[in-house]
Order: structure tokens, then C-alpha cells, then sequence
């Protein structure tokens, strides 16, 4: 596996690369899980060579964010990319991502999907990930990137980027991969207490109850979405948002039908979580 830690060395280890050999890529922050090897393992499906990446990206974090708290772990990642068969890491550093500083650097913007859920409770933050993200597609080059289902939003609005900048790369969803309580695998969850952990699963089989609700009474969406709210407020849980979006353009679900998805964000003390469900009428 090799290491690839600025910008001109992964171009020149890509152009090396001989056509018609496919790379896919997934690119991470670091601090990987076994959801993060479920893109490698996607990534090889789908490619020839698997190249990751690990950058901590300080355009999607906001004033009062975890950016300096996030966790680095570097080489406890190499060996868990190398074991799953990685081709080639690339781990660029901030100045070589933003070597005028983030302030002047160029962005991307994707309007519309960006400006709710999530990017209503962080602002700037999606335009920080579209950047990056286009960033690391033009160093890296791939035929196919790979993205968690848990950022159900953040896979749509690359999804969109990439088709409105005609940029020539597959994207694919790979399923969410959850803790055998339920819980989704996220980097944040080891920021959860002992006591916190064992009520956090609540937060996605709460979701899950009322995606089934909604399913089984399409036109009762909310209903069901002020019971759960109910519910996950007894349980110490603060909400940011549970919506049900259509999952094509992110407007607001009036009735469930196929392309209608439950998004959840919450707080568990000081930790925030976030979830979806796809809800499927019957």
C-alpha cells in the first residue's frame, strides 16, 4: 500500500496508473470503523484499485465545532486500509488543500439541497464538503467514489454536484453499517458517555417505529413524526430536526410514496447524532 501525502505526488501516482484500469475511491476523515471498511470493501467491488483518503477538512466545520476535538488517528487507519486491501492513501495536509488559507480559497457551492436539515442547522457546512470533494476528485482522478447511506443528504448533494459540473465519476450509496444495537457508525459516537451509549440505539429505533408508522399510514406523516419527537424527548434526547423529505429534491413529504427517506438529528448531551430511514409505502 503506498502512501501518497501531497497533492503532486498523488497525480503523479495516478498517472501511472495504466487505462483501462478503474480506481475507485473513498474518501474519508480518518478515524475509521468498520462503516469506513464497508466503502473499501465497495470501493474493490466496484474498481480495480481502491484508493482512500484521510483528510480533516477545516472548511465543513463551523465556529463551534469539533474541528480540534476531532479524532486523529492515523496509524491505527493505515492498518486497518492496508489489511482491507487498499491500493494507495492519500494524505494531504491542510496547507496543501488550502494553501491560501480557506478563507481565499475557491468554493462550491450546490444550491437548494444545501439549505435544509442539515445545512440549515450548520451553515457553510455542505459548501465546505462539495469543495473538498471536488478537490480530492481532481487529485485522485476516480471512475467510481464511494459515500455512506448515514449521510443520506451529503450523498445527494454530491450526486448533484457531480452531474451539474459533468464531472466523470460514478457515485454509489453504500448501505448504512450499525452496531449490533442498532446504532449507525459514526466517528462522534466515541464521544458518548458510558451512560449516553446505552440510550443512544433509542435515537435509531425510534426512527425506525416511525418510518414503519408512516409506511403503514402514508397520509399520517405527521402524526407519526410528533410522536417520535415525543418519545425521543423523554428518552434525554434534544431534537435538531426529524423530517421526511423526498429523497429526489429534499422538499418537505406530505405523503409517504418510493422516494421518501426519514431524516433525524439529535443531541445526546453534547454529542450529535444523526440518522435516516427510507420509508417504503405499502
Amino acid at each position: 500500500m503506498e502512501i501518497l501525502d501531497s497533492i503532486e505526488a498523488m497525480k503523479a501516482w495516478r498517472k501511472s496508473v495504466p487505462h483501462p484500469v478503474r480506481v475507485g475511491f473513498a474518501p474519508t476523515m480518518g478515524n475509521l470503523h468498520a462503516g469506513h471498511i464497508s466503502l473499501i470493501d465497495q470501493a474493490k467491488s466496484n474498481g480495480d484499485i481502491v484508493v482512500a483518503s484521510i483528510f480533516v477538512n477545516p472548511m465543513q466545520f463551523g465556529e463551534n465545532e469539533d474541528l480540534d476535538a476531532y479524532p486523529r488517528t492515523l496509524a491505527a487507519d493505515l492498518e486497518k486500509l492496508e489489511a482491507a486491501g487498499t491500493t494507495a492513501v492519500f494524505t494531504p495536509t491542510i496547507d496543501d488543500i488550502y494553501p491560501e488559507g480557506v478563507e481565499y480559497h475557491t468554493s462550491v457551492d450546490v444550491p437548494g439541497l444545501t439549505d435544509v436539515l442539515c445545512g440549515a442547522s450548520r451553515p457553510g457546512h455542505f459548501k465546505g464538503v462539495t469543495t473538498v470533494v471536488s478537490k480530492l476528485f481532481g487529485a485522485v482522478q476516480p471512475d467510481v467514489a464511494v459515500f455512506g447511506a448515514k449521510d443520506l443528504q451529503q450523498v445527494l448533494i454530491i450526486k448533484k454536484m457531480v452531474r451539474d459540473l459533468l464531472l466523470p465519476t460514478e457515485i454509489v450509496t453504500v448501505p448504512t453499517i450499525r452496531e449490533a444495537d442498532g446504532l449507525a457508525m459514526s466517528s462522534r459516537n466515541g464521544y458518548l458517555t458510558p451512560r449516553e451509549r446505552e440510550v443512544a440505539p433509542r435515537f435509531s429505533q425510534v426512527l425506525a417505529a416511525c418510518a414503519e408508522a408512516i409506511a403503514s399510514n402514508p397520509g399520517a406523516i405527521e402524526t407519526a413524526l410528533n410522536a417520535a419527537c415525543k418519545t425521543l424527548i423523554s428518552e434525554s434526547f434534544k431534537i435538531d430536526y426529524l423530517e421526511a423529505r423526498k429523497t429526489f429534491d429534499l422538499s418537505t413529504a406530505v405523503s409517504a410514496d418510493d422516494d421518501v427517506a426519514l431524516f433525524g438529528a439529535v443531541y445526546l448531551g453534547k454529542t450529535r447524532l444523526i440518522d435516516n430511514r427510507l420509508i417504503r409505502s405499502r
